[in-house]
């Protein structure tokens, strides 16, 4: 037996479709309940228990109670990352699910990736800090520059202090798999689209799982002055 980190027990747990459904649920974000995992996963509340209790002693999602609830969402960003990445290795290997309706073009144009903006506007947003250098981005490497910092205070109200964490660094390169491009994560990534959503610029679609996010009229004008035109 080989010796270092195990691989095939985090490919076994991802590999399950019913699993798989049921983290590219989470990926919205949102904390779900067995019941609404259940229904992604197209199983039985028993059958949806027994993969939940797999997904969490393989350390992938975590349990949160609220009363007599009980929510699941992913253990951390690092978790959803590998999902993203595994979903744009899929589309570009050419296994994909299609689902026709109104929704597909919605998710492409703007999406959420746990925490931060993905899709067609999210990959808009960091060309547009890349050219203005607002960031430097050289192949997976992200870091913010100076001018980045007040560009960031003087439009959007974020401080450096906003964005420091002891775990997780400021900017990271995340393949979007959908324009197979990269978009922004990192605590900027995040605390940029919570100020969207502060700002009532853009919300998440409220259906259990949807990774959808919408743009107001206002929030278009003001990402389109901010970040290039929000239309493709």
């Amino acid at each position: 037996m080989k010796s270092g980190p195990d691989i095939a027990m985090v490919a076994a747990l991802v590999g399950d479709p019913a699993r798989a459904n049921m983290l590219i649920a989470l990926l919205s974000g949102r904390a779900l309940t067995a019941t609404e995992l259940a229904q992604e996963a197209g199983v039985t509340p028993q059958t949806a228990s027994s993969h939940l209790a797999k997904l969490e002693t393989g350390g992938l999602i975590e349990p949160e109670k609220q009363g007599r609830h009980r929510y699941y969402r992913l253990a951390d960003n690092d978790v959803a990352d590998v999902l993203e990445r595994l979903a744009g290795l899929a589309a570009r290997a050419g296994h994909m699910r299609v689902r026709t309706g109104p929704k597909e073009p919605a998710l492409r144009r703007a999406r959420i990736c746990y925490d931060h903006l993905a899709g067609d506007l999210g990959v808009q947003m960091l060309d547009s800090m890349t050219d203005r250098k607002l960031v430097r981005h050289r192949k997976q490497e992200i870091s913010l520059t100076p001018e980045g910092e007040q560009f960031l205070a003087t439009h959007l109200q974020i401080s450096p202090d906003m964005l420091a964490h002891p775990r997780r660094p400021i900017c990271k390169a995340c393949l979007d798999w959908s324009e197979r491009r990269h978009h922004l994560a990192g605590t900027l990534g995040a605390a940029l689209m919570k100020r969207f959503t502060e700002l009532k610029w853009a919300a998440r679609d409220p259906t259990p799982g949807s990774r959808v996010v919408n743009f107001s009229r206002t929030g278009e004008k003001r990402f389109a002055e901010l970040f290039g035109s929000a239309e493709r």
